[in-house]
């Protein structure tokens, strides 16, 4: 009989919520900068610069982190 919950061996790998989550990482950094940024204008009457400052550090952020996730899994 095979062990279905045995992760060893050479198929392992990212799975359906392993994707979800990553895909959850990008999203989340990349709103969080957002809402951080229209926080910071709105406070400082900048209109447009730190929502867009904060969409980018928000991919940088999401992107490390999904770099990061997908290493350490593939690693095993």
């Amino acid at each position: 009989m095979v062990d279905d919950d045995s992760h060893d061996g050479p198929d392992r790998g990212l799975r359906g919520w392993d994707l979800v989550g990553l895909g959850g990482l990008l999203l989340g950094g990349v709103v969080g900068g957002l809402v951080v940024g229209l926080l910071l204008d709105s406070a400082l009457g900048t209109d447009p610069v730190f929502a867009l400052v904060g969409v980018f550090l928000g991919i940088a952020i999401g992107a490390t982190g999904f770099v990061v996730r997908v290493r350490r899994a593939l690693r095993g």
